[in-house]
């Protein structure tokens, strides 16, 4: 049985490496902030990439940004008129997500919003064709909740640290049950790095 940690540096080491400005965002994140591990990184930005390139989507939603990797690799697979409103609490962290954005030439396709991810999206009409869920764990429900009456009828929502509930996350203990329990959508728990849920409706 392999250990997790070894499966994701295979995996990694494996996919298409990130763009040289990611590589630079990760070291400066990783130098920068008390929390580096909160950024996707390049195997599960990879995964985000490829899956924004095989749905297309015209409007994507982020609640949490962090640093931007995600976001910027969200934004490299738009289509063309596909726009990411990217919802984050932090100014000095969006601030680097900005002008990473600016150094790969995606700043164009996202709208980052500083400010309450809820009051965000009570402003938004949608329909939202990918959601990426990627914030403060006690409001997962919440924030699922307030999008999913969005969510376009073929959309899909992504839910990132699912599987950190094995690590004692109680929030995310919750909202995996509370998906779970939901008749209204199927989801399946990947067991990529900390965990991603893909949710859709049904």
């Amino acid at each position: 049985m392999h250990d997790w940690e070894q499966a994701d540096r295979y995996a990694e080491a494996h996919s298409t490496p990130p763009l040289e400005e990611l590589r630079r965002l990760g070291e400066e994140t990783e130098a920068t902030t008390d929390a580096p591990q909160m950024s996707v990184g390049a195997l599960e930005g990879a995964f985000l990439r490829i899956l924004t390139a095989v749905k297309q989507p015209r409007l994507v939603l982020e609640i949490g940004v962090f640093t931007g990797w995600s976001s910027i690799e969200m934004a490299r697979a738009l289509p063309p008129g596909g726009k990411i409103v990217a919802c984050d609490v932090n100014e000095e962290t969006t601030a680097v997500a900005r002008r990473y954005a600016q150094e790969v030439g995606v700043a164009d396709r996202i709208d980052y919003r500083v400010g309450d991810a809820a009051e965000t999206i009570a402003g938004l009409e949608g329909p939202f064709d990918l959601v990426f869920i990627d914030a403060w764990k006690p409001d997962y429900v919440d924030h699922y909740e307030l999008v999913l009456p969005k969510l376009a009828d073929d959309g899909l929502i992504l839910a990132d640290n699912t599987l950190s509930v094995l690590n004692g996350n109680e929030a995310i203990g919750r909202f995996n049950e509370h998906v779970l329990a939901d008749r209204r959508v199927e989801c399946v728990l990947v067991p990529i790095r900390d965990g991603v849920t893909l949710i859709r409706k049904v």
